[in-house]
């Protein structure tokens, strides 16, 4: 999909959804500057990419590349492409491959989706984290990043993952990415497509009862005569949105999940209630789902 096509669709579709807006639903926000000191270390943007364009500029600049030898020109050359190629403006706002956003907001509700690709003998069944991206209610980006495969890769799946080699030359490590998403998703409600797989490839975990899957919602399946239905599906019959007509883009597709959810809101706080009922307590004491464990007190036995 062209970055126009999203662009148009996301304007048709913010101008629909400003009607069924909730107010409130915002009122939990974090300024993602919080994040950025974490770990005694003040997070340079996009993990050196600035820096290794201002060192390559510094460089241009008292000496021209055409007086340079040719290895070391090339070199630098290809540097700035590379790092030109991994800063592609998003259509909405925000960078691919940006990290934490400096100026995205992270409310209430955010929305996940991941790329995978092949590993291992049987690349076909065996999948590794590539990329994640998260957005916010309103649909910007929080946090966008490649990440780093550990395991040898036998298949990028670029037609569908969008993901090849040389994005990996600014990936960041596995380790690195999923302090950053647990740092973003904690205390919040995460809403994905199918997102146990998500959730299980940043080896994270996740509240059940602060979890909405547009996969799992008993409404949406009626699409795929009971079973779980593809996000393209729903786009296309409940957005009237085309995507994934070419490479996958995570940013796109957590976009358009976090859209369904702000569609059926309503059917979702319903179906959630159903699965955990909250029981009203005595005042003074905590809110308690039914489904959480309750610790048994051990009987005291008496002696004869």
């Amino acid at each position: 999909m062209e970055l126009k096509d999203l662009s148009g669709n996301w304007k048709r579709l913010q101008e629909t959804l400003k009607k069924n807006d909730s107010p409130g639903s915002l009122s939990i926000k974090r300024k993602l500057s919080n994040y950025a000191s974490r770990d005694g270390i003040k997070r340079r943007k996009i993990d050196g990419l600035v820096e290794t364009t201002q060192k390559a500029r510094r460089f241009s600049d008292k000496k021209g590349l055409s007086e340079m030898p040719g290895d070391e020109a090339t070199e630098i050359s290809s540097r700035k492409n590379s790092v030109a190629n991994i800063q592609k403006v998003d259509p909405r706002n925000g960078k691919i491959n940006e990290g934490l956003s400096q100026t995205a907001e992270v409310g209430r509700y955010v929305a996940i989706d991941c790329e995978m690709i092949g590993v291992g003998p049987n690349p076909d069944k065996e999948s590794a984290l590539a990329r994640v991206s998260i957005v916010n209610w309103n649909g910007d980006q929080v946090y966008d990043s490649f990440v780093r495969p550990k395991e040898k890769v036998t298949d990028w799946r670029t037609r569908v993952s969008g993901v090849s080699a040389k994005d990996m030359a600014y990936a960041r490590s596995l380790e690195e990415v999923q302090r950053h998403v647990a740092d973003i998703i904690e205390d919040t409600v995460l809403i994905g497509h199918a997102i146990k797989h998500d959730l299980n490839a940043l080896l994270l975990s996740h509240p059940k009862c602060d979890i909405r899957d547009t996969s799992r919602h008993p409404p949406y399946r009626k699409f795929a005569g009971g079973s779980s239905p593809r996000l393209k599906v729903l786009a296309a019959e409940l957005l009237g949105l085309s995507i994934q007509e070419g490479a996958h883009s995570s940013v796109e597709d957590a976009r358009v999940t976090m859209l369904l959810f702000r569609r059926d809101k309503e059917a979702f706080d319903r179906e959630h209630t159903k699965k955990w009922p909250v029981r009203v307590m005595l005042e003074g004491q905590k809110k308690v789902h039914n489904g959480a464990k309750k610790k048994k007190k051990k009987k005291k036995s008496r002696k004869r």
